[in-house]
């Protein structure tokens, strides 16, 4: 146990491995079905998985087949895990900063330069303190719509309004509605607040904090608090501009939509479709141009130590600097009036990499496993699983037991996987005493 708490980054796959099968028991029992029936297990596994790791992927249509109880209990598992994930990345975070050294620190001032290893329980206290408000403010918002314009008794709108805020802010995507948000796309009282927590929910607990405090000197921000910040700025801003361009016409998604109803429904349905997984628009009925932007959308996800998933935003333009550099003959890596250390370097491009691996281990394999899926069809569902998105293009719930295993497998490895890759990477990076002779080989 000491070596355990040693090195905390051990202990989260194991913590979401026991949540997890916590949560399959439960599923299976009776009362949790509105028929009062016993739940498969495969199908039990698969919700709870997609829950803890804040997917929000189904493979029922989550309100017919849930009674009040299941629901209840899938948005806690959805709580737990998603604030499992911000305390088990600031533990890992403080671990890391202290193997760092003083020297490290004081030159690249790192994330947690404001908490010491002795200020755990503050900064776990901050993290709750900040959910709470947040997810509390969303579902007064969505509720008093719900109640004023909707007509729902006050009951169902607080219940309505604190299940998808619990699920936008921890970036699930699991609705009390079948078609997802489809009926609030025009409705920018229900649709943006959802929308918004989802953004902040996935920029992390760094970027977040650092971006508050420091929010009059953005020059003096951490680099990862740049690349976060202004990274999701970026992809968000390019995102919306080329769906909003490629379904302007299709009269299936927002072309049957005035300018300000097109407006909306594109910016929701990229903002939500990064990591947050809730449908504003009818996944299936999109072009053929959208499926390749969403998917290298979720495949990047969000920020560092957030709920969010995928390879990350500071991993994917940090790449894109490293890239930048090499075109133009640059011997450092530099972002701003910081250089870029070659350990980061090499840390972003084994995670990236072993995420493509991944993704199309499981795309090839959910092909396998299922008769007349299309590639890209595959490949959409398995970037969704993988980046704990939960978008579909509608052939989860058609899947066999082995399809619903494979995708379980593809969440829970992207939930931990990059987390736990990264900072076992960071916590082993060791120095030599001695250097072998460089030699260059031959590349392209």
């Amino acid at each position: 146990m000491r070596r355990l708490l040693r090195h905390p980054v051990r202990l989260v796959p194991l913590a979401f491995l026991v949540l997890i099968l916590l949560g399959t028991g439960l599923l299976m029992l009776r009362p949790a079905t509105i028929v009062y029936e016993r739940t498969p297990f495969a199908t039990a596994l698969f919700t709870a998985t997609s829950a803890v790791s804040v997917t929000g992927m189904a493979v029922n249509d989550t309100p017919n087949y849930w009674s009040g109880s299941g629901l209840a209990l899938i948005t806690v598992l959805t709580q737990i895990g998603g604030l499992g994930i911000l305390a088990g990345a600031a533990l890992v975070v403080l671990a890391v900063s202290r193997r760092l050294g003083l020297r490290n620190r004081l030159l690249v001032q790192a994330e947690t330069a404001e908490y010491g290893v002795g200020d755990v329980r503050r900064l776990l206290l901050r993290i709750v303190t900040t959910v709470l408000a947040c997810e509390a403010v969303m579902t007064l918002v969505v509720a008093g719509r719900l109640s004023l314009a909707y007509d729902y008794p006050v009951g169902r709108a607080l219940w309505s309004g604190a299940f998808h805020s619990v699920q936008a802010f921890n970036n699930g995507g699991f609705s009390l509605y079948t078609d997802g948000l489809l009926a609030f796309s025009l409705d920018p009282w229900v649709s943006l607040p959802l929308a918004v927590g989802a953004i902040v929910g996935g920029l992390g607990f760094p970027a977040l904090f650092e971006a508050v405090r420091e929010w009059r000197r953005p020059r003096r921000w951490a680099v990862a608090t740049k690349l976060t910040i202004w990274g999701s700025v970026v992809l968000l801003v390019i995102g919306f501009a080329a769906l909003l361009a490629a379904e302007w016409t299709n009269v299936r998604t927002i072309g049957q939509y005035d300018v300000r109803g097109k407006i909306l429904a594109s910016f929701t349905q990229v903002a939500l479709s990064r990591t947050g997984g809730f449908a504003v628009l009818p996944t299936a009925s999109l072009s053929e141009e959208s499926f390749p932007l969403l998917t290298g959308l979720m495949f990047i996800g969000g920020g560092s130590a957030s709920t969010a998933g995928g390879v990350k935003v500071s991993t994917f333009f940090l790449l894109a600097f490293v890239i930048w550099a090499e075109l133009r003959g640059e011997p450092d890596v530099r972002i701003g009036d910081r250089r870029v250390a070659t350990a980061s370097q090499r840390q972003a491009i084994t995670i990236a990499l072993l995420s493509v691996a991944f993704v199309a281990a499981g795309t090839t394999a959910l092909i396998v496993l299922t008769e007349g899926v299309l590639f890209n069809q595959a490949l959409f569902e398995a970037t969704s699983a993988f980046s704990t998105t939960g978008l579909s293009v509608g052939i989860a719930q058609s899947l066999s037991d082995g399809g619903q295993y494979l995708l379980t497998l593809l969440m829970y490895i992207g939930r931990i996987g990059p987390l736990t890759l990264g900072s076992a990477i960071a916590l082993n990076t060791r120095r030599s005493r001695y250097r072998y002779p460089e030699e260059q080989p031959i590349v392209g």
